[in-house]
């Protein structure tokens, strides 16, 4: 024990003081306890996202744990033969055999014959009720055939001739859109394809030693797993993100300690009079973070458990593979509790050790000291956001090709936030500054205070630009992704929407095209379908065979567009109101697909007398089945699905380059959305005919990502406004009650209060977008004319001004109380 601090009982009363405050003052550390409750939840939260988004290993979906994958034809005159001989020579495998089943729609259905307990086909099934069939006449059904056929475990499923008795309900857990229906080797009579898992010592051997390669097996026939690239775990990535959290989170810490250590200024005093030590006196203050830290630490792992845990079948269908909640990277999260207590801990160091050197008498007093001027330079902002910019040049963009590229994106993403960081401060001063005297003065006394006040508004600042510029680079760079004109993402039909194709069905028998007489048939039946509910007579779709084709792209697997080209016809035009007038003589193609019409080298490829699309290696012409730069017309009113007609060629380019019509299927606009027994008539509609329909998926649409992203973004920087507001006022309180005394009125508070919020969110939102958008192009080697249209202009309105508006409004509607005690220093 040491005499000269009091030894062990002046600490342990010292603690027990602070402990009593903690509960007396928790409304007034709310700020705190909130923003790292959230923090730690998000970080739990995000690493369960992280973690599990993608599968343990892709290649588990089509290989199993199989070395090599041998793909063979139904068709083979000596199938039995030639599996005999390839078990013989690299051991045994696990042999799948694949019949397609006729559903009457797009979806691919596989009856499958397999081993339940294979050698290498684990992560290829699993059950998820019931029990695996065991003999002939038995079979397991996944969830999505046994909704398809309205069947379940115990009832009886009729497919490929025969009629089966449901025995329970099975999935690829690795890849959740497998359909199938599951029987016993040897129930399969006619495989249209049979695969074989190989995976023996011996097999794995020879791949090794001869670079991918099994000698007697054609290479056309055989295909090994791609393996997953070097990354850095998700655990990791998700800690820095954490650790940037926590980092602008400490910076509000900080203002808040300093808060509550003025607030505690003359208590804090009078325990110096009476004998403490600085050494004690910043005992209570480190008590209170210690405190806060372990209450925001347990309340943000109760918060973050319950949240991954509610949200890990959402992750599982959105991923479609099996997601194991008890996945998570524990250490991690761990980590990121520790880090949690750590930051509140050390946020409370700095004010802690300037209450324990304020002289006693001053602290009696309970007189404030003057804030200081803090002067800083752009300079050191705007090289570590430089950097971060250059790191995430060279990071290589999403394909993440160049090495080292997960490192090189996970150091410019850090640097990139740290400038922003950095630049908080010196945006607040120049906003200040900006306030000339034709500013209401009630304005000008808000921004000065931010100003005056830094330590305070930087933190705010820097917290509310964290959230919108994490929410923002999300939206910047799904849009990038997902914004291809030639391979974009959305719903492929509204709810209300349903194509009859005439194409046969997958597997079903049929011969392929069929007679006038039998599509006229055909025809009448889809007009009867229509009528039946209450829609007008089905559109017919016709197509040319034409599609369109961007020459010079160095990614030849997104270079096609994906859709179909149909023909304008004026039925189909009519449909949605568009009239000829609007259409110009010299267009070739229609489209609603935003960025079609401006895409560089594009090509319009037919194919005619036996000839390839666009002629094979001649030169883009007419005469070469090829047109070099269509004439493309943007035009609103056409559908937004992406197998909805939302591309078409004009009748003009159809004459003009004599191209051949061909059916492709009807378009049926129902004047509601199609109830389950109206699509099932239908899909009875297609088995008849021997062809298929397609309905609505379930796809998300790109604006309703970025919608959501940015909604999110949106309420968490209005919390951390409305809590750090609340912290900037209060350090100006003695100034609000002088205002008051002085004649101040309500809506004089008020409007200091709500230009506060505005001003924060303003510049947060200025800087979290500037630098997502900066950021996003600068990793996706993307051109800045990416954001000048579609739903990111939106998305980037609502937040530079929507977030704002709501600030000043919240700010105005929650302020306005006249303050306790005017023109007096209230007691503790």
């Amino acid at each position: 024990m040491s005499a000269g601090n009091g030894g062990v009982p002046a600490r342990r009363a010292v603690f027990r003081w602070g402990w009593r405050l903690f509960r007396r003052e928790w409304r007034q550390q709310l700020l705190i306890l909130g923003l790292l409750t959230v923090a730690v939840a998000a970080t739990i939260w995000g690493a369960g996202v992280a973690q599990n988004t993608l599968p343990a290993n892709p290649d588990y979906a089509t290989f199993g744990t199989a070395a090599a994958l041998v793909t063979l034809p139904g068709s083979d005159p000596h199938l039995a033969a030639d599996i005999a001989a390839i078990q013989g020579r690299w051991g045994p495998a696990d042999v799948i055999e694949n019949q397609n089943v006729a559903t009457g729609t797009t979806a691919s259905v596989h009856l499958r014959a397999e081993k339940t307990h294979g050698l290498y086909n684990a992560p290829m099934l699993g059950l998820v009720s019931g029990r695996y069939p065991a003999g002939p006449g038995q079979v397991a059904l996944t969830s999505g055939v046994a909704d398809l056929y309205d069947a379940h475990t115990g009832g009886t499923w009729r497919a490929g001739g025969a009629t089966w008795r449901v025995t329970g309900i099975v999935q690829n857990p690795s890849d959740l859109s497998d359909e199938f229906a599951l029987v016993v080797p040897g129930q399969v009579r006619h495989p249209g394809q049979v695969i074989m898992l190989l995976g023996s010592a011996a097999a794995q051997q020879v791949i090794s030693s001869t670079g991918g390669t099994l000698p007697g097996i054609p290479a056309a026939a055989l295909s090994f797993p791609t393996g997953s690239a070097s990354t850095i775990p998700p655990g990791t990535i998700v800690l820095v993100v954490a650790v940037l959290g926590l980092i602008f989170i400490g910076l509000v810490a900080v203002a808040g300690f300093s808060v509550m250590a003025q607030r505690r200024l003359r208590a804090l005093g009078m325990l110096s009079a009476i004998g403490a030590t600085e050494r004690n006196v910043r005992l209570v203050m480190t008590t209170s973070g210690l405190l806060v830290g372990v209450a925001a630490a347990l309340a943000g792992a109760v918060l973050g458990f319950a949240a991954w845990f509610a949200y890990a079948p959402v992750l599982q269908e959105d991923t479609g593979h099996v997601v194991d909640a008890a996945n998570l990277p524990l250490w991690a999260i761990a980590a990121g509790i520790v880090l949690a207590i750590g930051t509140s801990v050390l946020a409370s160091l700095r004010p802690a050790a300037t209450m324990a050197r304020t002289p006693v008498v001053a602290a009696l007093s309970g007189r404030p000291a003057a804030p200081r001027a803090i002067r800083r330079s752009a300079g050191p902002g705007v090289i570590v956001f430089a950097a971060g910019v250059a790191f995430l040049v060279f990071a290589g963009g999403p394909s993440g090709q160049r090495q080292h590229a997960s490192v090189l994106l996970l150091a410019g993403l850090v640097a990139v936030i740290a400038g922003i960081f950095l630049l908080a401060p010196l945006a607040i001063s120049m906003l200040a500054t900006g306030a000339g005297p034709r500013v209401p003065v009630a304005i000008r006394i808000a921004l000065r205070d931010l100003s005056r006040y830094r330590a305070r508004s930087g933190a705010a600042l820097s917290a509310t630009t964290f959230a919108l510029f994490l929410a923002m680079l999300i939206c910047v760079v799904t849009s990038i992704k997902a914004e291809n004109p030639l391979d974009w993402m959305g719903p492929n039909l509204s709810s209300s929407q349903l194509i009859v194709y005439v194409q046969p069905q997958i597997g079903g028998g049929f011969v392929k095209g069929q007679t006038s007489a039998q599509l006229a048939g055909l025809g009448r039946q889809v007009d009867s379908y229509a009528a039946g509910l209450h829609a007008r007579p089905a559109v017919p779709l016709d197509v040319t065979g034409a599609s369109l084709f961007q020459a010079g792209t160095n990614q030849p697997g997104t270079a096609h567009f994906t859709g179909t080209l149909y023909v304008a016809t004026p039925r189909l035009l009519a449909v949605y109101g568009i009239k000829a007038s609007q259409i110009g003589q010299d267009t070739d193609i229609l489209t609603e697909v935003p960025g079609l019409a401006g895409l560089p080298h594009l090509r319009m490829t037919w194919a005619s007398s036996g000839r390839p699309l666009g002629g094979g290696s001649l030169s883009c012409a007419p005469s070469n089945d090829c047109l070099l730069s269509p004439v493309i017309q943007t035009i609103a009113g056409l559908p937004g699905g992406t197998s909805a007609p939302n591309t078409l060629i004009t009748e003009s380019a159809v004459s003009r380059y004599h191209l051949t019509l061909s059916l492709n299927g009807w378009l049926i606009q129902a004047p509601g959305p199609l109830t389950a027994a109206q699509i099932s008539a239908a899909r009875q509609l297609a088995l008849a005919y021997g062809v298929t329909v397609e309905t609505m998926s379930g796809s998300v649409s790109l604006g309703e990502i970025t919608d959501g992203v940015t909604a999110l973004g949106i309420v968490i920087a209005l919390g951390v406004l409305a809590m750090s507001v609340g912290l900037i006022r209060s350090e100006t309180a003695r100034d609000l009650r002088a205002l008051t005394a002085a004649g101040a009125s309500a809506s004089t508070r008020r409007t200091i209060t709500a230009a506060t919020a505005a001003a924060v969110a303003l510049l947060g939102a200025v800087l979290g977008v500037a630098g997502a958008v900066i950021a996003g192009l600068a990793w996706t080697h993307t051109s800045p004319a990416v954001i000048s249209g579609g739903t990111l202009t939106t998305d980037i309105a609502a937040l530079l001004i929507g977030l704002p508006l709501i600030a000043a409004c919240a700010g105005w509607l929650l302020a306005g109380r006249e303050p306790h005690g005017i023109a007096r220093q209230p007691l503790d």
